[in-house]
């Protein structure tokens, strides 16, 4: 096997360069995965368009990319659990697997985890814009041959969807709106509706996102610039939603939720809203009794994630909006931007 590979390097704002970068190591534990199909999330964005994100500043260049489709080209010695050859889908949080919180079974709670494409450690971690990645053996979970490239990619923004629905507990027969139409929030959507919600809201600014809600299964779309959004979501729901999911990560999106949610009711907060603290009604949340929870990627939910789309529980091709090459992934970037008419860009990396 070739020392170097061909890798997508963000060099900082607006600057992704093609370029050689030297094989992964293989290290005890590890895999060495063929990057066939990688999608592009709103933090690889965030890192293309300002060159840091939230408090996460490179120190060097870095290759981004978290949700990916690969083969396995490699295992280091030692390694029973993942066969050369299998096709997987990769949980890209490694957690230390001994601090309370894994053993406790919540290991997006670990303090020591590592994140591929991330600037969260020091070097930045390398991500899947690239034809190979290392990662440890139980990070990866095995594919149905049933399920394309494109769909095991989706796996992990999907699982971000499902840990967020599974945080709020039963949702079946629940009036639920979600904040925010991005991927994630369409997904949220679209999970909420798969476990019985009732019925089923999404607010964005942007109408095409709206729309795309409805055709996904939302039973509405709202405006919350709309002056009579109050008026809208009493006759909707009476006293107002059972649970909200803030999936936006825009400050009047969260207060506004104190305002639409039911006494009594839940507020799942899965966008990251930067790092200023964010003034709350916390008088609201008192005499109403609101429920306030946070959401961190996901838990152990990615074989669930998997056999919810492989038996066709929910349908997530609609979300993948284009197709680039590794070469164009510079562009890909760019249309990923695009609000107005991209859901998920992925970026082709390997063929059969």
């Amino acid at each position: 096997m070739s020392s170097t590979m061909t890798a997508a390097v963000l060099h900082g704002a607006k600057t992704i360069k093609i370029e050689p970068q030297p094989m992964p190591a293989l290290k005890p534990g590890m895999v060495r995965l063929r990057v066939r199909r990688a999608g592009i999330c709103g933090s690889d964005l965030h890192y293309f368009e300002h060159g840091y994100c939230a408090a996460f500043v490179p120190t060097r260049p870095f290759i981004l990319g978290h949700e990916f489709t690969a083969d396995v080209a490699e295992v280091a010695d030692g390694v029973e659990s993942v066969r050369t050859g299998t096709r997987v889908t990769v949980n890209p949080a490694r957690s230390c697997g001994f601090c309370e919180y894994c053993k406790a079974g919540r290991p997006n709670l670990c303090r020591k985890i590592i994140m591929l494409g991330s600037a969260s450690t020091k070097p930045p971690t390398d991500g899947a814009f690239a034809e190979f990645v290392s990662v440890r053996a139980d990070q990866c979970h095995a594919l149905p041959a049933s399920m394309d490239d494109g769909l095991g990619a989706m796996m992990e923004p999907f699982a971000v969807a499902l840990q967020a629905v599974k945080r709020a507990g039963n949702i079946s027969g629940k009036r639920v709106l979600v904040a925010g139409g991005g991927p994630i929030g369409l997904l949220v959507a679209m999970t909420a509706r798969t476990f019985g919600a009732a019925p089923v809201a999404l607010s964005d600014i942007v109408a095409a996102r709206r729309d795309m809600a409805q055709k996904l299964g939302a039973d509405i779309g709202l405006d919350p610039s709309a002056k009579n959004l109050a008026e809208q979501v009493r006759e909707l729901t009476g006293d107002g939603f059972d649970v909200i999911f803030e999936a936006s990560g825009a400050r009047p999106a969260l207060r506004q939720a104190f305002d639409l949610v039911r006494p009594g009711g839940t507020i799942v907060q899965i966008g990251t809203i930067g790092t200023e603290d964010v003034p709350l009604p916390a008088n609201l949340l008192m005499n109403r009794e609101i429920n306030f929870i946070g959401s961190m990627r996901y838990g152990d939910v990615f074989d669930e994630a998997i056999r919810l789309v492989a038996t066709k529980r929910i349908d997530l091709r609609t979300l993948i909006t284009g197709v680039l090459p590794l070469a164009d992934a510079g562009e890909a970037m760019r249309q990923a931007g695009d609000k107005s008419l991209a859901l998920k860009v992925q970026i082709q990396i390997a063929k059969d």
